[in-house]
């Protein structure tokens, strides 16, 4: 379907939970998320009838996402049945990887198509202080097991922050050295957990480049990020910069959080209700939402942080 600023909106992110196994500091509390009855959460029949909505109208590629969407009940069957939507070319997920050891042959053989994996640091330590909780070796195990899965083209998701992984730049990078995946690095947000970081924590994307100055651009981009390569390297790099360059103009997605709101852009307070219709009453929801979308969002920086209302968990990651 194209918007009223002649974007194809081909894309959906699903939140199926804003529930998650780790505690990151930019995302979320310490104490987790409030408890939320289950009749205000969409459920997985809603979820996938939504879905089905969103391909009438020429949504081809679904991420499930969360919170955590492996700690969702019943998210091996969901994957499957969305995989088997009509018109629905692509299934990816975001994960921390945590439970992929479990999971991955199961979302492999399901249909899921393609996985990111949200990993900040390689140093275990400071991967239990960014996380709360968590443990770093439960990551590589998740990644090796995806591996193992024969999940290809596998993308990291690095979230930059100055400080405390500035440091390990050259460290991911060397990472598409070895396998052939994306280390996608990510400028921090000011939204939701990420508003209350310093100033000084924030790193350009151009950080990457001045690290690691044999970086060459592929003149390609997936998605929203700008391609880079080391020559004769296997993997490659991606930059995205929703701070230091907006993109807004090529954006082609929308989102449903897990309480079943649709938002047109992750940095509006725009949303607008899917939750208890049914699917014709759906379809018109997501059709006005797409024609609802802003030609560009709110300027946003330290001093100006988005207008989104909610945590990047309970929105969807």
């Amino acid at each position: 379907m194209i918007d009223n600023y002649n974007r194809q909106i081909n894309y959906l992110r699903v939140s199926v939970t804003d529930k998650c196994n780790l505690r990151c500091r930019y995302c979320m509390p310490e104490e987790g998320v409030p408890h939320r009855e289950h009749k205000d959460m969409m459920t997985v029949d809603e979820t996938f009838m939504a879905i089905k909505a969103a391909a009438e109208l020429g949504i081809k590629k679904i991420r499930i996402t969360g919170g955590e969407p492996l700690v969702k009940r019943g998210i091996i069957n969901l994957c499957r049945e969305v995989a088997e939507i009509p018109g629905i070319e692509e299934v990816c997920m975001t994960t921390n990887g945590i439970l992929l050891p479990q999971m991955a042959e199961d979302l492999k053989a399901a249909g899921v198509d393609r996985l990111n994996i949200s990993l900040d640091t390689l140093d275990p330590e400071k991967f239990h202080y960014i996380t709360r909780v968590g443990q770093l070796q439960d990551v590589l195990d998740g990644m090796k097991a995806a591996e193992e899965a024969g999940f290809e083209n596998t993308k990291i998701n690095c979230v930059l922050m100055g400080g405390f992984n500035d440091d390990e730049i050259e460290d991911f990078v060397n990472l598409t050295r070895e396998k052939p995946i994306e280390v996608r690095f990510i400028e921090l947000m000011p939204i939701g957990g990420g508003i209350g970081f310093d100033k000084q924590q924030f790193v350009s994307c151009e950080e990457v480049l001045k690290r690691v100055p044999e970086l060459e651009p592929m003149n390609q981009e997936d998605g929203v990020a700008k391609l880079y390569k080391i020559p004769g390297a296997p993997g490659r790099v991606g930059l995205i910069r929703p701070i230091s360059c907006e993109f807004c103009e090529g954006c082609n997605k929308i989102r449903l959080t897990a309480d079943g709101k649709i938002k047109p852009c992750l940095h509006s307070d725009l949303e607008i209700p899917l939750k208890g219709l049914m699917q014709e009453e759906m379809t018109e929801a997501l059709r006005k939402s797409i024609l609802d979308k802003p030609e560009r969002r709110e300027e946003l920086d330290a001093d100006n942080p988005s207008r989104a209302g909610r945590d990047m968990n309970q929105i969807g990651g």
